[in-house]
């Protein structure tokens, strides 16, 4: 687990600021995540194949390269971080 103290030199509280930024912020990734989902399921539709095994059978050379098919894994693999990065904002507590 990771702790952070934050300091100010206002007398403003932090922690309404703090929560309204990392709710933004979450809110913008969670957008993203359905924009990459969406595009997914058109990839998806348009090949026959979930994102899943289109990935295995292209990164075992199964498949041929191409802009699309590069566009498809850099789309799988953004989702990955994107979802990533939600659940460590969801899991920021706080203390007092």
């Amino acid at each position: 687990m990771n702790q952070l103290t934050l300091t100010a030199t206002t007398q403003r509280p932090l922690r309404p600021l703090i929560e309204a930024a990392l709710n933004s912020e979450l809110r913008m990734i969670d957008a993203a995540i359905q924009r990459t989902e969406q595009r997914l399921r058109a990839f998806e539709s348009a090949h026959g194949m979930s994102s899943a095994r289109f990935v295995q059978r292209y990164e075992n050379d199964e498949l041929s390269e191409t802009l699309e098919f590069d566009e498809w894994v850099g789309e799988y693999r953004l989702l990955g971080r994107l979802r990533e990065k939600a659940d460590a904002y969801r899991g920021i507590r706080f203390v007092h």
